[in-house]
């Protein structure tokens, strides 16, 4: 595939001035193999598509070290996606791996708290220029070319699935004289949607001398430059809606004078999106058509992955917003259709927030009027309604498998916010089909 490169590097080098440097790929949060959650209910071909897109983004890393002809690749934790991995997946692993051992490449490993749980991974063999790290702090000296400084390459691995306590104390100092490389799988101060892994500070990351530090754990990129560089990669490919964007890994070298570059590196078969579609004044159904291919199409340009998984969401007020809640499994035909138009875009979900216009609103004495009333004062607000749909989310939630149980939340705050909007969004689907007006026919532009 072509390399897309997504960002400048940094701490660049005159033109005229060539130094050596080590060279590697830092990447971490590959989560092989991870089962489905919300694509498993849906669209059967693009559950298959994301199914395999982890397993595509680690050839492509693999394919992007010889490419490249790096020195290493260093994987900063949870390459495995805990203890659903089988004995397929290490195969995979280690074919892959062994690539890069027949090129001379090396490999460098730390577990992080997924991998932890893994069994299989205890067992698997790995080629012999693979380094996985053990539950003790330890280095790895790599002896360069005449001149050149040596490499010490620090890592560690999480023997257990959590880590309350920061792990930095636990490595060794900075090797004089030499480059001086750290791994660590660390939630570094806390990150929204993630919990708390052997946490520290940049701060106190600087304060080792590394030249670099190769994080793991949390999925969002993020780079600090200073006397130490600390970057956290992202994963190299999202597997959700929530994990949307471009995702990538970074090329790194550093050189004896201690400057570093960097250079991100796109990994990702698919990439996840969102895109909002403001309806306001839309009166016809074609129009709404339009907008769709008018929201698509930039959308798809601007996406460099092979594919892109795109969730919709309508909004602002047009007369058609009931029709589009009654005939919405049209609407999502509809928008199928214009993405497969465009090419290599799927639709995920989508979601319908608008509302009519309020110079179009019923009178007060209107039936249906008189129901959204009751239905937003009197039943969605009171207790017993409240105690009843969870009742009913509990039942249903135990029914189903244990990896896709987190659908309703994975805590009690975000299971009881769940709830509430599934209970809204079905009260808005009853009104709409209960608003008079014929059936739309085939709903298509």
């Amino acid at each position: 595939m072509a390399w897309h490169r997504l960002t400048t590097t940094i701490r660049e080098q005159p033109e005229d001035i060539a130094i050596a440097g080590f060279r590697f790929i830092h990447t971490a949060d590959i989560h092989l193999d991870s089962p489905l959650k919300s694509l498993a209910l849906r669209n059967p071909e693009l559950a298959d598509l994301i199914g395999g897109a982890t397993r595509q983004a680690f050839s492509n890393i693999i394919d992007l070290c010889l490419d490249e002809r790096v020195d290493a690749l260093i994987i900063a934790g949870d390459l495995y996606d805990g203890d659903q991995t089988s004995m397929k997946t290490a195969r995979f692993l280690a074919s892959e791996l062994n690539r890069l051992a027949t090129a001379g490449i090396r490999t460098f490993i730390i577990r992080g708290n997924h991998d932890a749980l893994s069994k299989v991974s205890r067992e698997l063999v790995l080629p012999g220029e693979v380094k996985l790290f053990g539950g003790r702090a330890e280095h790895v000296l790599i002896e360069r070319g005449q001149g050149e400084k040596p490499v010490a390459i620090h890592g560690l691995s999480f023997a257990n699935p959590t880590a309350p306590e920061s792990l930095l104390p636990k490595y060794a100092p900075a090797l004089p004289d030499a480059i001086n490389i750290g791994i660590m799988h660390t939630s570094l101060g806390g990150a929204p949607g993630h919990d708390p892994y052997a946490p520290c500070s940049p701060v106190e990351l600087q304060a080792t001398d590394y030249d670099y530090w190769a994080l793991g754990h949390i999925h969002k990129r993020s780079v600090t430059t200073g006397s130490t560089t600390i970057v956290m990669p992202g994963m190299p490919q999202g597997r959700d809606i929530n994990e949307d964007g471009p995702k990538s890994v970074t090329l790194v070298s550093i050189s004896d004078d201690g400057s570093v570059d960097l250079d991100e590196r796109q990994t990702a078969l698919a990439e996840f999106a969102r895109i909002s579609i403001d309806a306001t004044g839309i009166d016809e159904w074609s129009d709404l058509a339009t907008a769709l291919t008018d929201a698509l199409k930039p959308a798809r340009s601007s996406s460099t992955a092979p594919q892109l998984v795109v969730r919709l969401s309508f909004s602002g007020e047009t007369p058609l917003a009931w029709r589009m809640r009654r005939d919405s499994e049209l609407l999502f035909a509809e928008a199928e259709e214009r993405a497969m138009q465009i090419g290599a875009v799927w639709i995920e979900k989508f979601e319908i927030n608008c509302t009519p216009p309020r110079t179009s609103e019923r009178s007060a004495t209107d039936p249906l009027h008189e129901l959204r009333s009751l239905i937003e004062t009197a039943i969605l607000e009171s207790d017993a309604y409240e105690a009843a749909v969870a009742s009913l989310a509990d039942t249903l939630q135990a029914q189903l498998p244990t990896d896709l149980r987190d659908l309703f939340g994975a805590d009690e705050t975000q299971t009881r916010a769940r709830r509430i909007a599934l209970a809204r969004e079905g009260a808005d689907d009853v009104l709409a089909r209960l608003q008079s007006g014929p059936a739309s026919g085939n709903g298509t532009a």
